[in-house]
């Protein structure tokens, strides 16, 4: 075998394990990963699987990414020995960010459901609003009470909308 023949044999072969190991850890993240984060997303299937799928994509952009940064080399290769030597030093690379990415996603699946089981206060609702218009249609029943015509309250509740739609713009 001619030098330049190793060389494409020994990047081939990195190529291939190199993305058959992600495409691996990957799957194993997402199908393992599921179960913290439907725990930690209260049982939202779909929003626990949406999320995974995020991670998993992120994490084949990063590693895919890296194993292509890394496939060059100045080494001149000349033997079957220095071919060897150099897809281990680059595989040994790859599973050393394999595993980094790997815990990397544990943490962050951690963190997510930690954060879910941390107890969150009750939301309040907003404090009473004063009134701010004043109705003029009155009238009076026949106990003596001052009533509402429920007209006038209804322009007034437009005419308040339309004031509201003017200061919002």
């Amino acid at each position: 075998m001619t030098a330049n023949n190793i060389i494409v044999v020994t990047y081939l072969t990195y190529l291939l394990i190199s993305v058959t190991l992600t495409i691996w850890v990957a799957r194993t993240l997402y199908k393992r990963g599921a179960i913290f984060l439907v725990d930690a997303f209260h049982g939202n299937r779909e929003l626990a699987d949406s999320v995974n799928h995020l991670l998993v994509v992120g994490f084949y952009l990063i590693n895919i990414g890296f194993v292509s940064l890394a496939l060059k080399t100045a080494e001149v290769i000349n033997n079957s020995r220095s071919a060897i030597e150099l897809l281990s030093d680059k595989m040994g690379m790859v599973l050393l960010i394999l595993g980094g990415m790997h815990f990397f996603n544990l943490y962050v699946f951690s963190r997510i459901r930690r954060s879910a089981r941390v107890p969150r206060p009750p939301v309040m609702p907003p404090p009473p609003v004063a009134p701010d218009a004043r109705l003029t249609s009155r009238s009076r029943d026949d106990t003596g009470v001052v009533r509402q015509s429920s007209t006038a309250l209804l322009v007034i509740a437009r005419e308040r909308a339309k004031e509201l739609n003017r200061r919002d713009r």
